[in-house]
Parts: C-alpha cells; structure tokens; sequence
C-alpha cells in the first residue's frame, strides 16, 4: 500500500471512529436522561423511553455525526494540499525557496549534537541561457525538470532538494561528511550528463556545477549557503560540470567570526 493509500485510510478510519464515538456518547447520554426523568412511571414507559433513546442518536446523530466528521476529513485534505502549494514549486515541484530555507533551519537548530552534521550543495544548471534562447523557454522548463528528476534519483531518504531561483538548486544532506558529500555531488553530476535532453528531436547535452559546504557542529543556512555559493562559482569559473566542496570550518569568515 502507497502512502497516499495508507493516509486515505487512516483519514476515513478517523471519520469512522468520530462518528462510532459521537453517537455513543448521544446514545448513552440519551440513556442516562430518560433513565433520570421518566424512571417512576412504570416499566413499560420505562422500556419504551430507553427505545427511543437508543434510536433516535441512532437515526439522527450517526448521519450527522458523519457529515461532520467527513467535512472534517475534507477541509483536512484541502489545508494540507495548499500547505503543499505554498512549499512547492510548481515547476519542478520540489520544495521553493523559503520552505527549503526553513526545512534546513530547523534541521540546524537541532539541540541534537548527532544531528549538527551534514552538508549543503548548490546546483547550476551550465549554460542555460543558451538553452532559453536557442530553444525557447518551454525546452529550458523541461530542462530543469530532467535536472531534478536527475537529482532525485541520488538523493536518500531525508535528504531536502529546493529550487533556489532560476536554474539553481539547493540538496541538504544531513548526517553527510566529506567522502559522503562528495560523493553525492560527483553522482548528481553524472546523472545530469546521462539525462536525455532533446529539445526540438536535437540531442543536447546538459551539465550542472556544483558547490558544497560540509559542517560539523553549530552553524547556519546563511553561513552554508555563502561557502556553498562561493564554491558554486569556483566550479564555474574552472571549467563547469564539476565539483567543490570545501569544510565550512575552513572558510576564513567562519573561522573569524569563531574567534
């Protein structure tokens, strides 16, 4: 079972056990009252009493209780989807900007020593505006949707991608050191290079740079970003479809302000 079946599931159980609770509760309240006030008028006023009782929760609280419960369900599912829209971008339909920044920052301010160990790379797509002008922007869409497809393939569970504008993105590896970084980034680079691109039935090679900055202990997304940034445009400059990775505790801004 899919993990969208399994929450359908669990979303319908929910409304099943509400509306099961709801109209027990009427029922043995209802029981209660009519045992309280019509108690001294004899057996069979008593019996015929303690029917209704049990009926009438029956017949009109379990629908009710239902409708409920199930337009409960409804306006679960639809705050949820456009919690979904609000992190997604709708492009590439990874995390946007502002929900990748807050999924790393919260993954940072871990009071979890454990946890203060990862890396964050930044992915360019090369040459993209060769792409967008020789091809129209509806190949460089498709473009970036292979260059994540391609991203998506490396990455584990727990690992965060985000699109940080443009044709860049951004992959957080939690728990990542070096040789793991590194190696990440080195198979997200060959699974670009691999991907098929053929804008107008012409093969085109695609390619992406890419900067990293590994951590290890307290820091932040502002930090990261800059070292991962910086490393970005070094690969750039040195020919693109590489890597650079570096120590975040190696940046001189990072050791300065340490001291």
């Amino acid at each position: 079972m899919t993990e969208k079946q399994t929450s359908r599931v669990q979303s319908w159980t929910s409304v099943g056990r509400w509306t099961l609770l709801g109209t027990s509760g009427c029922i043995l309240a209802s029981l209660a009252f009519n045992s309280f006030a019509f108690g001294g008028l004899g057996q069979e006023a008593m019996r015929r009493s303690l029917v209704s009782a049990t009926v009438l929760p029956l017949v009109l609280g379990a629908p009710l209780f239902f409708f409920i419960s199930a337009r409960m369900r409804g306006l679960m599912i639809s705050n949820r989807r456009l919690g979904k829209i609000a992190r997604t971008d709708s492009l590439t339909l990874c995390l946007n900007r502002g929900a990748f920044t807050t999924r790393v920052n919260a993954a940072l301010d871990s009071d979890d020593p454990d946890q203060l160990k990862g890396a964050l790379l930044m992915i360019d797509a090369d040459n993209f505006k060769s792409i967008n002008d020789q091809f129209g922007h509806d190949a460089g869409d498709e473009a970036l949707r292979l260059i994540v497809r391609s991203i998506r393939s490396v990455l584990r569970t727990g690992d965060l991608l985000g699109r940080m504008g443009g044709e860049e993105f951004g992959v957080f590896l939690p728990h990542s050191d070096f040789k793991g970084a590194e190696t990440v980034a080195e198979r997200i680079r060959r699974s670009v290079n691999l991907a098929v691109f053929t804008p107008g039935d012409v093969l085109r090679p695609i390619s992406v740079s890419i900067g990293g900055a590994v951590f290890e202990g307290a820091t932040t997304f502002t930090d990261l970003f800059r070292i991962a940034d910086q490393r970005l445009y070094g690969a750039k400059d040195t020919g693109r479809n590489r890597v650079k990775i570096a120590y975040a505790t190696d940046h001189p801004e990072i050791l300065s302000r340490a001291s």
